[in-house]
Protein backbone atom coordinates (compact mmCIF):
# COMPACT_ATOMS: atom_id res chain seq x y z
CA UNK A 1 0.00 0.00 0.00
CA UNK A 2 1.31 3.17 -1.01
CA UNK A 3 1.79 5.78 1.73
CA UNK A 4 1.46 8.80 0.12
CA UNK A 5 3.35 12.31 2.07
CA UNK A 6 3.23 15.71 2.11
CA UNK A 7 4.80 15.53 -1.59
CA UNK A 8 3.92 12.92 -4.55
CA UNK A 9 6.45 13.06 -6.98
CA UNK A 10 5.09 11.94 -10.65
CA UNK A 11 6.96 10.51 -13.24
CA UNK A 12 5.45 9.66 -16.81
CA UNK A 13 7.13 7.59 -18.57
CA UNK A 14 7.02 5.86 -22.39
CA UNK A 15 9.92 3.58 -23.77
CA UNK A 16 12.55 5.40 -21.16
CA UNK A 17 13.84 2.40 -19.20
CA UNK A 18 17.39 3.79 -20.19
CA UNK A 19 16.75 6.98 -18.25
CA UNK A 20 15.35 4.67 -15.27
CA UNK A 21 18.34 3.66 -13.01
CA UNK A 22 20.16 7.30 -12.81
CA UNK A 23 16.37 9.31 -12.59
CA UNK A 24 15.89 6.59 -9.45
CA UNK A 25 19.37 6.65 -8.07
CA UNK A 26 19.13 10.41 -7.65
CA UNK A 27 15.65 9.99 -5.90
CA UNK A 28 16.81 7.53 -3.37
CA UNK A 29 19.67 9.99 -2.62
CA UNK A 30 17.73 12.67 -1.12
CA UNK A 31 18.53 14.57 1.66
CA UNK A 32 14.98 14.16 2.81
CA UNK A 33 12.12 11.24 1.86
CA UNK A 34 9.26 13.27 3.06
CA UNK A 35 8.27 12.18 -0.57
CA UNK A 36 6.29 9.34 -2.25
CA UNK A 37 6.86 8.44 -6.46
CA UNK A 38 4.53 7.66 -8.92
CA UNK A 39 4.79 5.87 -12.21
CA UNK A 40 2.57 6.89 -15.14
CA UNK A 41 3.85 4.72 -17.73
CA UNK A 42 2.03 5.24 -21.18
CA UNK A 43 1.71 1.48 -22.34
CA UNK A 44 5.83 1.23 -22.77
CA UNK A 45 6.83 -1.16 -24.92
CA UNK A 46 10.76 -1.94 -23.46
CA UNK A 47 11.59 -3.08 -20.06
CA UNK A 48 10.35 0.10 -18.05
CA UNK A 49 7.64 -1.82 -16.23
CA UNK A 50 9.64 -4.59 -15.21
CA UNK A 51 12.33 -1.58 -13.81
CA UNK A 52 9.78 0.30 -12.25
CA UNK A 53 8.33 -2.82 -10.33
CA UNK A 54 11.52 -3.94 -8.87
CA UNK A 55 11.41 -0.35 -7.39
CA UNK A 56 8.00 -0.92 -5.68
CA UNK A 57 9.56 -4.38 -4.17
CA UNK A 58 12.23 -2.42 -2.64
CA UNK A 59 10.20 0.39 -1.30
CA UNK A 60 6.50 -0.79 -1.61
CA UNK A 61 5.05 2.09 0.67
CA UNK A 62 6.47 4.79 -1.33
CA UNK A 63 6.70 3.76 -4.89
CA UNK A 64 3.57 3.37 -7.13
CA UNK A 65 2.85 2.45 -10.64
CA UNK A 66 -0.19 3.21 -13.19
CA UNK A 67 -0.27 1.24 -16.08
CA UNK A 68 -2.21 2.36 -19.01
CA UNK A 69 -2.87 0.58 -22.11
CA UNK A 70 -2.01 3.34 -24.80
CA UNK A 71 -0.15 6.44 -24.62
CA UNK A 72 -1.88 9.10 -23.73
CA UNK A 73 0.51 11.80 -23.62
CA UNK A 74 2.24 14.18 -21.09
CA UNK A 75 -1.11 15.86 -20.21
CA UNK A 76 -3.07 12.96 -19.36
CA UNK A 77 -0.15 10.83 -17.78
CA UNK A 78 0.18 14.03 -15.22
CA UNK A 79 -3.33 14.39 -14.72
CA UNK A 80 -3.60 11.12 -13.86
CA UNK A 81 -0.91 11.34 -11.29
CA UNK A 82 -2.08 14.45 -9.75
CA UNK A 83 -5.89 13.50 -8.91
CA UNK A 84 -4.18 10.23 -7.79
CA UNK A 85 -1.81 12.66 -5.35
CA UNK A 86 -4.94 14.47 -4.46
CA UNK A 87 -7.09 11.79 -3.30
CA UNK A 88 -4.29 10.35 -1.38
CA UNK A 89 -3.91 13.74 0.88
CA UNK A 90 -0.70 15.15 -0.63
CA UNK A 91 -0.08 19.57 -0.68
CA UNK A 92 2.26 19.33 -3.92
CA UNK A 93 2.95 17.67 -7.38
CA UNK A 94 5.98 17.33 -8.19
CA UNK A 95 6.24 16.55 -12.14
CA UNK A 96 9.56 14.85 -13.04
CA UNK A 97 10.44 13.91 -16.43
CA UNK A 98 12.15 10.42 -16.53
CA UNK A 99 15.21 11.99 -18.54
CA UNK A 100 16.39 13.35 -14.77
CA UNK A 101 18.81 13.28 -12.36
CA UNK A 102 17.87 15.73 -9.40
CA UNK A 103 20.75 16.97 -6.81
CA UNK A 104 20.68 15.61 -3.22
CA UNK A 105 18.83 18.83 -1.92
CA UNK A 106 16.50 18.97 -5.09
CA UNK A 107 13.12 17.88 -3.45
CA UNK A 108 13.40 19.90 0.11
CA UNK A 109 14.75 23.16 -1.44
CA UNK A 110 11.60 23.02 -3.34
CA UNK A 111 9.55 22.34 -0.59
CA UNK A 112 10.94 24.92 1.49
CA UNK A 113 10.97 27.39 -1.35
CA UNK A 114 7.04 26.58 -1.87
CA UNK A 115 6.37 26.48 2.13
CA UNK A 116 8.13 29.86 2.62
CA UNK A 117 6.41 31.70 0.40
CA UNK A 118 3.08 30.36 1.32
CA UNK A 119 3.91 31.31 5.15
CA UNK A 120 3.79 35.21 3.75
CA UNK A 121 0.52 34.90 2.52
CA UNK A 122 1.52 34.81 -1.59
CA UNK A 123 -0.64 32.63 -4.02
CA UNK A 124 2.22 30.08 -5.53
CA UNK A 125 1.05 28.31 -8.37
CA UNK A 126 4.35 26.47 -9.00
CA UNK A 127 8.00 26.61 -9.01
CA UNK A 128 10.49 25.55 -11.82
CA UNK A 129 13.80 24.15 -10.77
CA UNK A 130 17.23 24.92 -12.42
CA UNK A 131 17.31 22.35 -15.10
CA UNK A 132 21.26 22.42 -16.46
CA UNK A 133 22.44 20.06 -19.06
CA UNK A 134 23.40 16.57 -18.90
CA UNK A 135 25.74 15.99 -20.67
CA UNK A 136 27.47 19.50 -19.47
CA UNK A 137 26.15 21.05 -16.34
CA UNK A 138 28.19 24.15 -16.52
CA UNK A 139 25.17 25.02 -18.96
CA UNK A 140 21.51 25.93 -18.51
CA UNK A 141 18.61 24.36 -19.86
CA UNK A 142 15.77 25.58 -18.31
CA UNK A 143 15.68 28.87 -15.55
CA UNK A 144 12.06 28.77 -16.23
CA UNK A 145 9.68 29.80 -19.27
CA UNK A 146 8.69 32.96 -20.70
CA UNK A 147 6.10 33.78 -23.31
CA UNK A 148 6.44 36.86 -25.52
CA UNK A 149 3.31 38.80 -27.69
CA UNK A 150 4.57 37.24 -31.06
CA UNK A 151 3.00 34.01 -29.44
CA UNK A 152 6.86 32.34 -28.95
CA UNK A 153 7.37 30.89 -26.23
CA UNK A 154 10.97 29.93 -24.58
CA UNK A 155 13.51 28.89 -22.02
CA UNK A 156 15.68 31.34 -20.06
CA UNK A 157 19.16 30.62 -20.02
CA UNK A 158 19.25 28.22 -22.44
CA UNK A 159 22.88 27.44 -23.23
CA UNK A 160 23.78 30.36 -20.50
CA UNK A 161 26.34 29.21 -17.82
CA UNK A 162 24.47 27.89 -14.67
CA UNK A 163 26.89 30.55 -12.70
CA UNK A 164 24.59 32.97 -13.83
CA UNK A 165 21.33 32.02 -12.75
CA UNK A 166 21.43 31.84 -9.42
CA UNK A 167 18.54 34.44 -8.21
CA UNK A 168 15.11 33.45 -7.42
CA UNK A 169 12.51 35.14 -9.07
CA UNK A 170 8.91 35.26 -10.46
CA UNK A 171 8.91 33.60 -13.76
CA UNK A 172 5.92 33.07 -16.54
CA UNK A 173 5.28 29.42 -16.68
CA UNK A 174 7.11 27.03 -14.78
CA UNK A 175 8.81 24.23 -16.69
CA UNK A 176 6.75 20.81 -16.12
CA UNK A 177 9.81 18.77 -17.00
CA UNK A 178 10.81 19.60 -13.22
CA UNK A 179 8.45 21.48 -11.32
CA UNK A 180 6.18 21.64 -7.81
CA UNK A 181 2.59 22.63 -7.95
CA UNK A 182 0.67 23.44 -5.25
CA UNK A 183 -2.46 20.86 -5.97
CA UNK A 184 -4.86 23.24 -4.09
CA UNK A 185 -3.93 25.96 -6.79
CA UNK A 186 -4.43 23.30 -9.88
CA UNK A 187 -8.07 23.16 -7.98
CA UNK A 188 -8.65 26.61 -8.71
CA UNK A 189 -6.78 26.70 -12.20
CA UNK A 190 -8.16 22.80 -13.43
CA UNK A 191 -5.47 20.32 -14.68
CA UNK A 192 -3.12 19.87 -17.67
CA UNK A 193 -5.33 20.55 -20.98
CA UNK A 194 -5.29 16.79 -22.41
CA UNK A 195 -6.27 18.07 -25.83
CA UNK A 196 -2.10 18.86 -26.03
CA UNK A 197 -1.19 16.04 -25.62
CA UNK A 198 2.39 16.89 -25.09
CA UNK A 199 4.45 20.36 -25.56
CA UNK A 200 2.96 23.71 -24.13
CA UNK A 201 0.47 22.58 -21.70
CA UNK A 202 2.74 24.36 -18.94
CA UNK A 203 2.78 27.15 -20.71
CA UNK A 204 -0.70 26.94 -21.43
CA UNK A 205 -1.73 26.05 -17.36
CA UNK A 206 0.71 28.91 -16.43
CA UNK A 207 -0.96 31.23 -18.29
CA UNK A 208 -4.11 30.37 -16.68
CA UNK A 209 -2.34 30.66 -13.33
CA UNK A 210 -1.33 33.91 -13.80
CA UNK A 211 -4.85 35.12 -15.50
CA UNK A 212 -6.30 33.94 -12.18
CA UNK A 213 -3.80 35.83 -9.64
CA UNK A 214 -1.27 33.16 -8.97
CA UNK A 215 2.84 33.75 -8.56
CA UNK A 216 4.81 31.38 -10.71
CA UNK A 217 9.00 31.09 -9.46
CA UNK A 218 11.90 30.10 -10.38
CA UNK A 219 13.92 28.32 -7.94
CA UNK A 220 17.91 28.10 -8.43
CA UNK A 221 18.73 26.14 -5.58
CA UNK A 222 16.47 22.94 -6.67
CA UNK A 223 19.02 21.93 -9.37
CA UNK A 224 18.02 18.99 -12.24
CA UNK A 225 20.11 17.61 -15.04
CA UNK A 226 18.20 17.15 -17.89
CA UNK A 227 18.92 15.36 -21.18
CA UNK A 228 15.80 16.88 -23.24
CA UNK A 229 13.32 16.01 -25.61
CA UNK A 230 14.42 12.00 -24.19
CA UNK A 231 10.86 10.67 -24.86
CA UNK A 232 10.22 12.15 -28.26
CA UNK A 233 13.53 11.93 -29.96
CA UNK A 234 15.97 15.20 -30.55
CA UNK A 235 15.30 18.98 -30.43
CA UNK A 236 13.25 18.71 -33.90
CA UNK A 237 11.20 16.07 -35.26
CA UNK A 238 7.96 16.18 -37.46
CA UNK A 239 5.70 14.93 -34.60
CA UNK A 240 7.09 17.61 -32.09
CA UNK A 241 7.23 20.41 -34.95
CA UNK A 242 3.58 19.87 -35.56
CA UNK A 243 2.05 19.30 -32.18
CA UNK A 244 4.05 22.50 -30.96
CA UNK A 245 2.57 24.23 -33.91
CA UNK A 246 -1.23 23.26 -33.18
CA UNK A 247 -0.80 24.06 -29.37
CA UNK A 248 0.60 27.31 -29.67
CA UNK A 249 -2.45 28.24 -31.65
CA UNK A 250 -4.70 26.50 -28.87
CA UNK A 251 -2.67 28.55 -26.17
CA UNK A 252 -3.44 31.81 -27.77
CA UNK A 253 -6.91 30.79 -28.43
CA UNK A 254 -7.95 29.77 -24.97
CA UNK A 255 -5.97 32.46 -22.81
CA UNK A 256 -6.42 35.81 -24.87
CA UNK A 257 -9.53 37.93 -23.89
CA UNK A 258 -11.39 39.05 -27.73
CA UNK A 259 -10.06 42.37 -27.03
CA UNK A 260 -6.25 41.38 -26.66
CA UNK A 261 -6.67 38.80 -29.45
CA UNK A 262 -8.08 41.74 -31.41
CA UNK A 263 -5.20 43.74 -30.34
CA UNK A 264 -2.42 41.51 -30.67
CA UNK A 265 -3.37 40.15 -34.29
CA UNK A 266 -0.63 42.14 -35.87
CA UNK A 267 2.34 40.43 -33.55
CA UNK A 268 0.73 36.72 -33.26
CA UNK A 269 0.53 37.03 -37.22
CA UNK A 270 4.17 38.29 -37.79
CA UNK A 271 5.04 35.72 -34.96
CA UNK A 272 3.86 32.38 -37.07
CA UNK A 273 5.32 33.97 -40.16
CA UNK A 274 8.45 34.03 -38.39
CA UNK A 275 8.35 30.43 -36.88
CA UNK A 276 6.82 29.33 -40.83
CA UNK A 277 10.42 30.41 -42.40
CA UNK A 278 12.79 29.42 -40.06
CA UNK A 279 11.24 25.47 -39.75
CA UNK A 280 10.65 25.89 -43.74
CA UNK A 281 14.78 26.36 -43.40
CA UNK A 282 15.02 23.88 -40.86
CA UNK A 283 13.63 20.93 -42.93
CA UNK A 284 10.11 21.09 -41.00
CA UNK A 285 7.94 23.63 -43.04
CA UNK A 286 5.41 21.05 -43.92
CA UNK A 287 5.33 20.24 -40.11
CA UNK A 288 4.53 23.12 -39.06
CA UNK A 289 2.12 24.21 -41.18
CA UNK A 290 -0.41 21.53 -40.85
CA UNK A 291 0.10 21.75 -37.24
CA UNK A 292 -1.24 25.32 -37.66
CA UNK A 293 -4.15 24.13 -39.78
CA UNK A 294 -4.95 21.56 -37.26
CA UNK A 295 -4.93 23.94 -34.33
CA UNK A 296 -6.85 26.91 -36.51
CA UNK A 297 -9.58 24.02 -37.41
CA UNK A 298 -10.02 22.89 -33.99
CA UNK A 299 -9.17 25.74 -31.70
CA UNK A 300 -13.34 26.44 -30.88
CA UNK A 301 -13.53 22.55 -29.01
CA UNK A 302 -10.77 23.74 -26.96
CA UNK A 303 -11.85 25.51 -23.38
CA UNK A 304 -11.15 28.83 -23.02
CA UNK A 305 -9.87 30.33 -19.72
CA UNK A 306 -12.93 31.79 -17.44
CA UNK A 307 -12.31 35.64 -17.84
CA UNK A 308 -15.13 36.73 -15.56
CA UNK A 309 -14.18 38.75 -12.72
CA UNK A 310 -10.48 39.20 -14.02
CA UNK A 311 -9.63 42.95 -13.35
CA UNK A 312 -8.56 44.88 -16.09
CA UNK A 313 -4.93 45.77 -14.28
CA UNK A 314 -3.87 41.89 -14.20
CA UNK A 315 -4.33 41.91 -18.34
CA UNK A 316 -2.60 45.25 -18.57
CA UNK A 317 0.21 43.94 -16.71
CA UNK A 318 0.46 40.15 -18.19
CA UNK A 319 0.42 42.32 -21.39
CA UNK A 320 2.95 44.60 -20.45
CA UNK A 321 4.97 41.34 -19.80
CA UNK A 322 4.72 39.91 -23.02
CA UNK A 323 5.93 43.09 -25.00
CA UNK A 324 9.24 43.22 -22.82
CA UNK A 325 9.35 39.54 -23.05
CA UNK A 326 9.93 40.30 -27.07
CA UNK A 327 12.96 42.22 -25.89
CA UNK A 328 14.47 39.45 -23.55
CA UNK A 329 13.69 36.54 -26.20
CA UNK A 330 15.62 38.65 -28.72
CA UNK A 331 18.58 39.37 -26.57
CA UNK A 332 18.57 35.22 -25.51
CA UNK A 333 18.90 34.71 -29.19
CA UNK A 334 21.53 36.94 -29.13
CA UNK A 335 23.42 35.50 -26.47
CA UNK A 336 23.44 32.04 -27.63
CA UNK A 337 24.54 33.41 -31.46
CA UNK A 338 28.13 35.03 -29.75
CA UNK A 339 28.00 31.47 -27.88
CA UNK A 340 28.62 29.69 -31.24
CA UNK A 341 31.34 32.57 -32.84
Amino acid sequence: MLKIMKTCIIIPNYNGNHFLEKCMLALENQSKHDFSILFVDNDSKDESIKSIKSYMEKEPERVLLIENEENYGFAKAVNQGILFAKEAGARYALLLNNDTEVDPFFVEKLVEFMEEREAKGEKVFALSSKMVKMHDPRLMDDAGDELCVLGFPFQRGLEDSEKNWNTPEEVFSACAGAALYSIDALEKTGLFDEKHFAYLEDVDISFRAQLYGYKIYFCPKAVCKHVGSGTSGGKYSNFKVELSARNSVFLLYKNFPLFLKVLNFIPFLLGFCIKAIYFQKKGYGKAYRKGLRTGFRERKTMKQADFRGIPLSRYLRIEARLIRNCFVYLEERKRRKRLKL
